[in-house]
């Protein structure tokens, strides 16, 4: 479960469950590109696929240096997303491996 921690998004490591701000990196396991966690606590790493299935209209969570962005995916493309916030309070585009589907 994710939590805010400021204005980013916590997520707990899945061996020491300590929630902590982790941006990520992109990288390639076996062929396919994924985005490579570390805990900084337990030094476990861990990955998860770039969303493949990402479609128009999904509603997404960005991590970014700055802060999260959660919003709705308004234009996809295939190394970036267009992500707009409720009510179209604004337009970014982001790197797609950024992009995590709620």
């Amino acid at each position: 479960m994710s939590r805010s921690a400021g204005a980013h998004t916590a997520d707990p490591c899945p061996r020491c469950f300590i929630e902590a701000v982790r941006l990520g990196s992109p990288t390639t396991v076996a062929g396919r590109e994924v985005v490579e966690y570390l805990c900084d606590r337990c030094a476990h790493t861990w990955s998860r696929p770039v969303e493949e299935d990402l479609e128009v209209y999904d509603v997404v969570r960005v991590d970014l240096p700055e802060g999260t962005l959660h919003g709705i995916a308004w234009q996809v493309e295939a190394d970036r997303v267009q992500v707009r916030g409720t009510g179209g309070a604004w337009l970014r585009w982001v790197e797609r491996w950024r992009v995590i589907v709620y």
